[in-house]
């Protein structure tokens, strides 16, 4: 597997409405490999994913975001989306008026893709058919009345359809039942394979990495990176919880290291 960065964090802090939510945080994901983001409920993962895409909602106050070589931590995030980076999100917008047709072909013109209809048509369809999805939900309207499964599977779509280098999916599979995480779970293995892409995975519901080869295991607490280490981590994560984590985060002594793992356990 490629060793070489794709995406690097050197000492990224970031606020909003001049509170500081993220602190220092340092990140290493290479080409090629699938890190996990974990941590309770309120840990910054999410605004980590939003941050990296450039979410002007968020300001960098230090640090620096690499991507492929290239710093874009002042980037547009449809700049950051041209170079290959993609952020699933937690919810789904609906857009009322926009077939998802028009909407997938729209995006695929926004990279500087040319397709004919008739090979843009057989590959959407392809691609629906891939991840059980009724062709005729093509034609509806970009999210709305879609059920939460329906509308991440639209995500897997886009993921599959775009073929980035980086995708961070956030929270992909909340809310999904056994079906549809299943079918998400299969568009995140075969993005990997076709695409040879490279994801970070932020979540807390561990059924979504069982189909997946997991690199890396970072671990969020208080908008701070307090530890890292092998797949292994996730099952202790789900046996014993974010707790030690918690109290490593308020000394704020807590190596992010393997070795720091082991002596955790």
């Amino acid at each position: 597997m490629a060793s070489e960065s794709l995406l690097r964090c050197c000492g990224l802090s970031a606020a909003v409405e001049g509170k500081s939510i993220l602190h220092d945080i340092d990140l290493n994901i290479p080409q090629g490999e699938a890190h996990v983001l974990m941590g309770p409920n309120g840990a910054g993962k999410s605004t980590l994913g939003h941050v990296l895409m450039g979410d002007p909602t968020y300001e960098v106050t230090s640090g620096e975001i690499l991507f492929d070589g290239e710093d874009v931590t002042e980037l547009a995030p449809h700049k950051r989306s041209h170079l290959g980076m993609f952020l699933s999100f937690q919810a789904p917008v609906e857009i009322p008026g926009v077939p998802l047709r028009s909407f997938l072909r729209a995006i695929v013109e926004g990279q500087g893709r040319k397709m004919k209809n008739k090979e843009f048509r057989k590959k959407i369809e392809g691609l629906a058919k891939t991840l059980d999805m009724d062709p005729a939900y093509l034609d509806r309207e970009l999210g709305v009345g879609f059920s939460g499964g329906e509308k991440k599977k639209v995500e897997m779509l886009q993921l599959l359809l775009l073929e980035p280098k980086l995708a961070i999916l956030d929270e992909t599979d909340s809310g999904l039942d056994v079906d549809a995480l299943s079918v998400v779970s299969r568009g995140m293995e075969l993005y990997q394979k076709t695409c040879e892409g490279t994801l970070l995975v932020i979540t807390h519901n561990t059924r979504i990495l069982e189909r997946l080869d997991v690199d890396r295991v970072h671990v969020m607490v208080q908008g701070r990176m307090v530890a890292e280490g092998p797949a292994e981590l996730i099952a202790d994560i789900d046996a014993n919880g974010f707790e030690r984590f918690e109290a490593d985060a308020g000394t704020n002594d807590f190596e992010c290291s393997e070795a720091a793992f082991g002596e955790a356990k």
